[in-house]
């Protein structure tokens, strides 16, 4: 906060603004909490309430047996038990109106001030008694008790009401003070010492006023300031948690929770592990990157669904039209899978795949994939009508076993493999539109069917995989199933989420949320005693010593006391105030003070004059200056530095905090040297024998110091910043210290002063009003520590569990971009929020296929591909910055990746050079030099192309080509030096394939769809002529379509010419290789 050589500073009132009771109101009102503050409020003004019943209660019983069992005439004490007791009793039923809920405001205060009209009332009463039946002139019982009272235990909200009544109250005993001695003791008012003797009781109403204004202020300060804190830390989590709701659902909505939570606890480990260990990777760690989430399912049906005559769509219609008609089908098909219990694997541009039986094993999966089926076909047909779209649905279902789950490390997809997933695709693919292909185990499953079964297709019967494996096949045409739920709700799908009630407040349910949350905070001790002082019946140790409310776990009750006190100045200032009036008690007191006490008051007042001055500079600076800049000198900054210390420093606050009290007890000490008890007693008894009024200045008056300590012990006890365990040792020990004074060292004094009640012990009396004063503070202590404690318990709990959430939500967004493009994530869950789709168009997205041929697809090879598509990720992952490539999918063995698909800013203004990935972070690729060399190269080529042909203009981000191709060659490379490797290994021969890839560039559409499993997509021209090139090309080449081998050639790059092709959907096609030569290197013209 300040600079240690205190030259240059600034003066941070933040939290001393925070803590000003009128911003805390301001605050209430702004976050809209003032009314579940009120509440809190009244909770804790009730607790209170209970508190003071209990212990007034108590005191009454103890003290009416105390005045019973000492007094040897029980006739003179007859009415003032009987007094105390049907008082105690009234304002029991009194106050206890204040405990129904529907009570109107007044209320409160009507039964406060009736409580405390009936203390005064009953202590007036028994003095007037006693002086008119037996001129016993008795001090008051309930004077400085009704104070006490009135200030800490009495329910009125605000703070104006107690001070007002305190000061009402004290009004009436001074009043009377004045009438006595006027009227009835005939003391002469003028005279001077009877003014200062009078003055010195005003003075302790002031007193006992102030310190009661300055606990309720500090209290509500407190109390205020925790609510707000709690209140954003409780709307923080409440938010956090519903973003990481909204995330995870999208997360399962992409991959099964069974799946996800490995992967997702996997990540979570790894975050914490970092947090501890910065920048340090074990073997372990690399060693569970290469998990693989796979289960088998044994006994699973498959569905295969392909849109028919899906290439005319994505080439006829715009972005926003086809990603309507391709959410609405799949959104469509996604709600009838969950109702007949299936569950969407993926779709991969035209054909969608799901598993019945798969999560939760269904004996009936045969039949709902049938009907599932039909529900397709009939949506089809419905949204062809609509629409005017000539399209139609072929599915081909098989029942068997399944491996289902995960591969690779980027951009993770649900999948499954196995024989009877081929069969199920060749079941598709041989299928006849408007038909449901079935095999012969599924028919069998199916026990109970009406539907017409048809002859399996002629392209069937010659199907060689299908004959390989002797599966017969047969055909179910469509029926009508236009009236089941199943349709009913897919007619709605196309909205995902249900239209926002604009009438209902966003943050409604945020509110209703804090309400409950307010409603479970702990409002007193009292109120949650057993649940946090106690924790016997889940077996947990108490969380509070009982006694001194300390934490029972050392650490966490160290950092409490840690903690900065920016209430301390206004505690150092009441001292102040307190030692002032001290001082001027003991002056008017004792009228032949010494030199030394002079002297001894001198140091003491300038010691806490400079503690004040050093406490409240900043706030005298911050009052001249914070309408204007000002520099601070280093003086200023010097004493700057000092205040927040003693904020901050637990040991310095401690320190102050003894002095001042050894100050106070300096008063004390310097009042008894200035009486000799061997003295007055003497003179006591000739005044007696005599008959003469014994002059006051012999000694002190013992009322006067009695209630001299109990200003001490309250400004003991309501020290903010002090542990309680400190406070409440000091006050007994200042108790002990005086009751020690009052029974041996001066007990004639005290003997002899005036008692409460006839027959009763003086000392006792003393020692009674010590330990009333002594006890309400600590309750009342008890109350602010407790709720201190218990906040900063929940505090603690929170900031735990936000970073436990915290490590949750990242773990989740890092799945979630693992499994969606950067920049969709964030894009999509707006959308989803808006109520709209996600989808977006780029003029220029290079599209690649590669596919792993002659690798055969079944449980031993499937780890073999887990770890070869974890090495084509690794390259994957260095491909960053401008020209970011995208993982797309993962369709059997061919992995489908593009680049250009990020949204850049001024991307026309995007330089080439601005394409060069930073070296420094591709040094654990393998292919890291020969990517630098293939830019450099690419570089200059595009440059002297450009200059060479200043009439051909190209698209600002042709780079995109050259960048996959790239990368296509990285990938060729990875899978030569695996072939390397496994040949060198004669137990392993499980590899031996090439790597075929296809490549194409243009215009290309993307976007979120799906309803219940939502997935990213892209369409468009690219997309199918890429497939195509990986389909028709030839294994360990790279196929470019005519316009991407024109790009590649500016690039200088050697493009051969392979001739016509032919390209499904597209006809007789020219197509190239690109020019690779035997060591994995481009050939270029130069090298020719």
């Amino acid at each position: 906060m300040f600079d240690t050589n205190w030259r240059r500073c600034h003066i941070n009132w933040s939290h001393e603004r925070d803590l000003q009771l009128g911003n805390l109101k301001k605050r209430c009102e702004e976050v809209g909490v003032d009314k579940e503050y009120a509440v809190y409020e009244r909770r804790i003004r009730l607790d209170a309430l209970t508190v003071f019943l209990l212990l007034h209660s108590a005191m009454t019983i103890i003290f009416c047996t105390l005045l019973i069992k000492t007094s040897m005439h029980i006739e003179l004490i007859f009415i003032d038990v009987l007094l105390y007791a049907l008082a105690s009793l009234f304002i029991i039923l009194v106050l206890s109106i204040n405990y129904k809920e529907a009570n109107k405001k007044w209320v409160v205060y009507v039964t406060s001030i009736i409580a405390v009209l009936t203390l005064v009332s009953v202590d007036m009463a028994i003095h007037f008694i006693h002086y008119y039946a037996h001129f016993w002139d008795l001090n008051f019982l309930y004077d400085t008790y009704v104070l006490f009272v009135i200030y800490m235990f009495l329910p009125m909200p605000t703070v104006k009401a107690p001070v007002l009544l305190g000061c009402s109250i004290s009004c009436i005993y001074i009043l009377f003070f004045f009438i006595e001695e006027i009227f009835y003791n005939n003391v002469e008012i003028t005279h001077i010492s009877n003014l200062l003797n009078i003055s010195i009781d005003l003075v302790d109403y002031i007193w006992f006023n102030l310190l009661g204004t300055f606990f309720r202020l500090m209290t509500d300060i407190i109390v205020r300031s925790s609510f707000l804190e709690r209140h954003q830390f409780m709307t923080e989590d409440i938010m956090l948690k519903g973003a990481r709701e909204q995330e995870k659902m999208l997360l399962h909505s992409i991959l099964p929770p069974q799946i996800a939570q490995p992967f997702q606890d996997d990540i979570r480990s790894r975050i914490a592990l970092s947090g501890r260990r910065h920048g340090m990777r074990s073997r372990h760690q690399q060693t569970k990157e290469r998990i693989m989430a796979i289960q088998t399912h044994p006994d699973v049906t498959i569905l295969y669904a392909d849109v028919v005559n899906y290439t005319h769509l994505t080439t006829t219609l715009s972005v926003e039209e086809l990603v309507t008609v391709l959410h609405d089908l799949y959104a469509s098909f996604d709600v009838a899978a969950s109702f007949y219990r299936a569950q969407r694997i993926k779709f991969l541009g035209d054909c969608y795949y799901c598993v019945a039986g798969l999560s939760v094993p269904d004996p009936d999966h045969a039949k709902c994939c049938i009907n599932l089926a039909h529900a397709m076909i009939a949506h089809i047909r419905d949204v062809r009508e609509s629409r005017n779209l000539d399209i139609d649905m072929r599915i081909g279902v098989h029942s068997g076993s399944i491996l289902a789950g995960v591969i690779g490390s980027a951009k993770l997809q649900y999948d499954i493999w196995g024989e009877d997933v081929v069969i199920a695709n060749k079941l598709e693919s041989t299928g006849v539109p408007g038909h449901v292909h079935i095999s012969e185990k599924t028919l069998s499953l199916m026990v109970d069917h009406n539907f017409e079964i048809l002859p399996a297709t002629q392209q069937a019967r010659d199907d060689i995989y299908l004959r390989e494996h002797n599966i017969k096949t047969f055909l179910i045409a469509a029926t009508d199933i236009t009236n089941t739920p199943a349709t009913s709700k897919m007619s709605t799908a196309f909205y995902v989420l249900p239209p926002k009630d604009k009438s209902k407040p966003i943050n409604l349910d945020v509110h209703e949320e804090l309400r409950k949350e307010f409603a479970e905070m702990p409002a007193g001790i009292l109120s949650s005693m057993f649940k946090f002082l106690s924790r016997k019946g889940d077996g947990r140790r108490p969380l509070l010593g009982f006694v001194f409310l300390n934490f029972r776990d050392p650490t966490l009750e160290y950092n409490f006391m840690q903690e900065p006190d920016h209430l301390f100045k206004y505690c150092i200032l009441l001292s102040w105030v307190v030692y002032i009036s001290l001082f001027y008690v003991q002056s008017v007191d004792n009228q032949t003070l010494h030199s030394v006490n002079y002297v001894m008051h001198a140091l003491s007042f300038i010691f806490q004059t400079v503690v004040v001055f050093i406490m409240w500079y900043k706030w005298l600076c911050h009052w001249r200056y914070h309408k204007q800049m000002h520099r601070y000198s280093k003086y200023s900054c010097f004493i700057f530095y000092c205040s927040h210390e003693i904020q901050r420093n637990l040991i310095a606050r401690l320190c102050i905090y003894m002095f001042i009290i050894l100050m106070y007890f300096l008063i004390i000490g310097l009042v008894l040297m200035d009486c000799d008890p061997t003295e007055f007693v003497v003179l006591h008894i000739e005044s007696k024998l005599y008959l003469y009024e014994m002059s006051s200045s012999v000694c002190f008056q013992p009322w006067v110091l009695t209630k001299m300590l109990c200003l001490i012990i309250g400004v003991t006890l309501i020290f903010t910043g002090i542990p309680l365990t400190v406070k409440i040792v000091v006050g007994i020990v200042e108790a002990s210290i005086y009751a020690i004074v009052i029974f041996f060292q001066y007990d004639y004094l005290f003997r002899n002063s005036s008692s409460t009640n006839p027959t009763f012990d003086p000392e006792i009396c003393h020692c009674l009003l010590v330990s009333i004063t002594l006890l309400s503070l600590y309750f009342m202590e008890r109350q602010v520590e407790f709720n201190n404690k218990i906040n900063y318990n929940w505090r603690v709990e929170l900031l735990n569990k936000q970073q436990d959430a915290h490590i949750t939500n990242k773990s989740i967004t890092i799945l979630l971009h693992n499994l969606l493009p950067t920049h969709v994530v964030k894009l999509y869950l707006t959308s989803l929020e808006k109520h709209e789709m996600y989808f977006e168009s780029h003029k220029m997205v290079a599209v690649m296929f590669a596919t792993l041929k002659n690798f055969e697809m079944d449980m031993s090879k499937l780890r073999f591909l887990n770890e070869i598509i974890f090495e084509f990720d690794a390259v994957l992952s260095q491909y960053k910055n401008e020209c970011l490539v995208d993982k797309i999918k993962i369709v059997g063995c061919t992995y489908m990746a593009a680049c250009g698909l990020h949204i850049r800013e001024k991307r026309s203004q995007t330089t080439f050079s601005e394409t060069e990935i930073s070296w420094r972070d591709r040094q654990a690729s393998p292919t890291a030099n020969s990517l630098r060399r293939e830019v450099s190269r690419a570089k200059e080529h595009m440059e002297s192309f450009a200059l060479r042909t200043q009439g051909v203009t190209s698209h600002p981000n042709d780079e995109v080509v050259f960048v996959i191709t790239l990368f296509a060659l990285d990938l060729m490379r990875t899978v030569w030096t695996i072939n390397k490797l496994y040949k060198s290994i004669p137990l392993d021969k499980m590899f031996a394939g090439e790597l075929s890839i296809g490549i194409s560039s243009g215009e290309v559409m993307a976007g979120v769809v799906g309803a219940s499993q939502v997935h990213y997509d892209i369409w468009g021209n690219p997309v199918n002529m890429a497939s195509r090139m990986d389909s028709t090309g030839v294994p360990g080449f790279i196929q470019v379509t005519e316009e991407s081998a024109v790009i590649l050639r500016r690039c200088g790059l050697e493009c051969d010419y392979r001739g016509m092709t032919y390209v499904k959907g597209r006809g007789i096609l020219p197509t190239y290789f690109v020019g690779i030569d035997d060591n994995l290197e481009f050939r270029s013209p130069e090298n020719m």
